[in-house]
């Protein structure tokens, strides 16, 4: 295998437009290829086959979600009360919708990784790893609640965010004003 580090970053990240854009039945490497601007091929010489394309996307992707620590780390210096926690869990609301293409193509690796066991072999590590990290986070700034609480989070958040970025309930809301009332219920 190619070992060109960027080239290789490149192309996972074309992987993932192309995921979000034409969803998991559009993603080829011949399609990678395009949206890289590379030559046809250049994709199937670093990921021979779908389940490596797919995987190298399921890694890439949470790289690039990933929170921002210059952002982190004031908010972990703050009182540990609810007020802190709602704004923890919006940051993360607002770094999932203000990037809707990575959000939509974590969808998709997620909906292939329910067929495909070696995806979901990576996807689960890599989810279970930022859920290990959110409990941390908050055992160590004192935050109310446990992994039970973020667990709950996680599963609202989850729903927000399909909410918003597919068909919906029909109706417009304050998505700010609704992650508010979710963790004030589910820690609060």
């Amino acid at each position: 295998m190619p070992r060109n580090p960027e080239r290789r970053t490149q192309l996972a990240d074309a992987g993932l437009a192309v995921l979000a854009e034409a969803g998991a039945r559009g993603l080829t490497h011949r399609a990678v290829d395009a949206a890289a601007g590379l030559p046809a091929g250049t994709a199937s010489n670093y990921f021979r086959t779908r389940d490596a394309l797919l995987g190298a996307l399921g890694e890439r992707i949470f790289e690039r979600l990933a929170p921002d620590p210059a952002i982190l780390e004031p908010l972990a210096q703050r009182e540990p009360t609810i007020d802190l926690m709602v704004d923890l869990v919006r940051y993360i609301v607002e770094r999932l919708l203000g990037r809707p293409e990575l959000s939509l193509a974590l969808l998709e690796l997620r909906l292939e990784a329910a067929r495909r066991p070696e995806l979901h072999g990576i996807l689960s590590r890599t989810l279970r790893q930022g859920f290990d990290a959110d409990v941390s986070f908050n055992m160590n700034a004192g935050l109310p609640g446990g992994a039970e609480e973020v667990r709950l989070l996680h599963f609202a958040i989850d729903g927000l965010i399909l909410d918003q970025l597919t068909v919906g309930l029909g109706h417009p809301y304050d998505v700010d004003a609704t992650t508010d009332r979710l963790v004030r219920r589910l820690v609060g």
